[in-house]
């Protein structure tokens, strides 16, 4: 059996395994709660606006689990979200129409902003991946979509793909009361109590919040109108990003893995075990791991070399 659900030399450990995935995250929710049905399943059912940072977190370890978990213990936490979703239920106040969870077009909207923003935020922060490689990220996330109910048919299985449907669908999308409450909440969130020594540092969880926000397709932000929009805002963005993720790359792995829940990083700790039995070098971490399995020499070519700032927005251009 396979060690993990993706191989270590996928495009999918390459991308997920970037720090820069903070604010892809953030990114995603911000621009999941666009969809008018969508953002009233979160603000009606789920524990969002007490706990916006357990929610992220949440996201965070079905990112992990179905990356670097075993098959098993994806299929088991793919099992439990199905079974979640099929118990839950809501009412869209704008046309009195009742929505299940699992409805197969929101399954489909939230993840290909999600699939989205991991893809353009970490590629814009720096990350090196080729055409060819973008699109077989967004291929390879096809099979983590059979996770929450949905066929790998059902969504994009490339980057021309995606764009067509993120364009085919922003026509319905708007900004409601709660999707821009949802955005400050997630410029300034609740510090969950099992992070509570963090709470004197929260003010240095806004550049991230609004990183995440200035990444946010420029639509997007003119519909918002919750940060101001600066001149050469773009570039600035982009040089932050890039800044960000130079600094998080920084802080040895010990402490960032306070950041995650404990079953989030028991499920790295497995990953290494399954991995070590499997052949795979991993005494330096993942992220060592990755680079000598899945970077190119420096000699060969990339469609973003490290020093060149990609084009912005790959997918949404």
């Amino acid at each position: 059996m396979q060690p993990t659900v993706a191989a270590p030399e996928s495009v999918t450990w390459k991308i997920h395994l970037d720090r820069s995935m903070w604010v892809a995250g953030v990114r995603a929710l911000m621009l999941q709660a666009l969809h008018p049905v969508a953002i009233q399943g979160v603000w009606q059912l789920s524990d969002f606006r007490s706990d916006p940072t357990g929610r992220l977190l949440r996201t965070a370890h079905f990112v992990a689990v179905t990356t670097y978990g075993s098959p098993v213990e994806a299929d088991a936490l793919g099992e439990r979200v199905r079974r979640v979703h099929r118990a839950l239920a809501f009412t869209d106040p704008a046309t009195g129409r009742r929505h299940r969870v699992d409805e197969r077009e929101l399954l489909v909207w939230v993840h290909c902003a999600e699939v989205s923003s991991y893809l353009e935020t970490t590629y814009r922060a720096g990350v090196p991946l080729t055409s060819r490689e973008r699109d077989r990220y967004v291929d390879e996330q096809a099979r983590t979509a059979g996770y929450v109910g949905l066929d790998p048919t059902d969504v994009p299985r490339s980057v021309p793909d995606l764009r067509r449907y993120l364009t085919r669908t922003r026509p319905s999308l708007r900004v409601t009361a709660e999707a821009r409450q949802a955005v400050r909440f997630l410029l300034w969130p609740r510090v969950p109590d099992r992070l509570a020594w963090l709470a004197p540092f929260k003010p240095l969880w806004f550049p991230v919040g609004a990183l995440s926000y200035a990444t946010l397709p420029g639509w997007a932000r003119r519909a918002y109108g919750v940060l101001p929009e600066l001149p050469g805002g773009e570039a600035a963005a982009t040089a932050s990003l890039r800044a960000l993720r130079s600094t998080l790359n920084r802080v040895p792995e010990r402490y960032y893995n306070l950041l995650f829940d404990e079953a989030t990083v028991r499920s790295a700790d497995e990953a290494r075990e399954r991995l070590l039995e499997a052949g795979y070098e991993v005494a330096n971490g993942f992220r060592a791991l990755r680079a000598r399995t899945l970077f190119r020499p420096p000699s060969a070519p990339t469609n973003a070399p490290p020093n060149v700032p990609p084009p912005r927005d790959p997918v949404e251009a």
